[in-house]
């Protein structure tokens, strides 16, 4: 358990699951939860499933007496799964869990979990800080009004809604006057931010007034992007805006066009290389990370390659690779599938793919001057995300300045100084 007898919490998943995470730390003390074990779930696949019951049943047998409970997509979706594993004391649904009165009354029923789709709003939740992190996540919008034809999260998170900007600027300012120095604007899908909210302002909108209203934020920095919807505003920022980080991370998932009409999604192979040469030609050191499904079903060794060679035209140099995983309920859980073995085989070959590339990658910025933020003790990022080792110390969410020296593992290696 944490000190204090505080609340401990578990948490698997996405940005926006860590945000959630800091939100119900804040509930769970206030209604003085004590001897309590917060396990926030996550769906994206069968295996990120399989840990969470595996960490619920492992935190019953090292701490029969505390009470578990267990919230997040997983939950969501499959309440009775979990409401059935031995020691969960409550299954709390993802709307649920963001509110302070569920925490004030968890001794009612087992199982608090809504229609996900029957919420309209995205509460800001104001967030003081977070534990042992050098950066800070804030919400800005939640659900997903697109149907991924492999995809369940939006089972779990409903339909898309935004925070409204001015919820937003004042966390922002909340999280610099408690020292962070590097925020991250997260969502389900950040792009489609906006046309729920008066005046329908864009992604790239809500972000230029957040750097206008909020001038001593040092560093902002974006998740995952959906290629087609970048708006000609954030085209801008990518420009002209140094606090902006160049960094972006595409929902890119395939590099093939039959497999990506086939997982119903709304850009095709050129459309993610319009993007990244677009952006390389307004700021030449951005780096370019995305999402990529290997082994979807239907797809053909060519399609696979297509979406191999893609990594290394693009130069997708932070890539999260995932074998597919069949999500029931869904249609491409009703296609013709690929071999399992096939699958992981060839996310392999992706990873290789992209290790290369990230090697390439930092090969390029040897003996190069940066600025990073200090995460843990001799370690950080570098404004376009590349992993850095350092001599010297500074404290954890420093701003300073480093020298690269070596390389090794795909990490650069130098000093700082102040």
């Amino acid at each position: 358990m944490t000190q204090n007898n505080e609340p401990e919490l578990i948490t698997f998943g996405c940005r926006l699951n860590t945000y959630e995470s800091e939100v119900m730390r804040d509930h769970a003390k206030n209604a003085g939860l004590e001897n309590a074990i917060i396990v926030n779930t996550c769906a994206v696949t069968k295996e990120a499933e399989r840990q969470a019951r595996q960490a619920i049943r492992r935190a019953h047998k090292k701490n029969p007496d505390a009470k578990i409970i267990v919230t997040g997509c997983s939950a969501q979706i499959n309440p009775d799964v979990y409401a059935g594993i031995k020691g969960v004391s409550n299954v709390v649904g993802n709307d649920a869990k963001l509110e302070g009165a569920t925490w004030q009354g968890l001794g009612g029923a087992k199982v608090l979990v809504n229609d996900i789709m029957s919420v309209k709003e995205t509460a800001s939740h104001l967030v003081e800080g977070f534990e042992g992190r050098a950066r800070a996540f804030i919400q800005v919008q939640n659900g997903c009004d697109h149907r991924c034809t492999f995809c369940i999260i939006p089972y779990g998170r409903g339909n898309s809604r935004s925070v409204p900007i001015g919820a937003i600027v004042d966390q922002v300012r909340t999280l610099v006057a408690q020292g962070y120095h590097e925020i991250v604007l997260t969502g389900v899908d950040v792009t489609s931010y906006g046309p729920d909210l008066p005046g329908k302002p864009t992604f790239g909108q809500m972000i230029r007034r957040v750097l206008a209203l909020v001038p001593e934020l040092p560093r902002l920095r974006l998740s995952s992007l959906d290629p087609v919807e970048i708006d000609e505003d954030l085209w801008t920022l990518i420009a002209e805006e140094p606090r902006l980080m160049p960094h972006l991370h595409l929902s890119a998932q395939a590099g093939d066009d039959m497999v990506l009409k086939r997982m119903k999604r709304r850009h095709l192979r050129q459309d993610i290389l319009d993007v990244v040469n677009r952006a390389r030609d307004l700021r030449p050191d951005i780096a370019f990370g995305a999402d990529i499904i290997a082994g979807f079903p239907t797809e053909t060794d060519e399609m696979f390659e297509n979406t191999r060679a893609l990594i290394e035209e693009a130069d997708l140099v932070y890539a999260h690779i995932f074998p597919y995983s069949e999500r029931e309920g869904t249609p491409a859980a009703r296609m013709p599938q690929v071999d399992h073995q096939v699958r992981k085989e060839r996310a392999a070959i992706l990873r290789e793919t992209a290790e290369r590339q990230h090697e390439k990658y930092l090969k390029k910025y040897m003996n190069k001057s940066f600025q990073i933020i200090v995460e843990k003790e001799n370690f950080g990022h570098t404004e376009n995300f590349i992993p850095v080792h350092f001599n010297g110390h500074a404290p954890v969410g420093a701003l300073v300045h480093f020298q690269a020296e070596s390389l090794q593992d795909n990490h650069l290696y130098g000093t700082i100084s102040a």
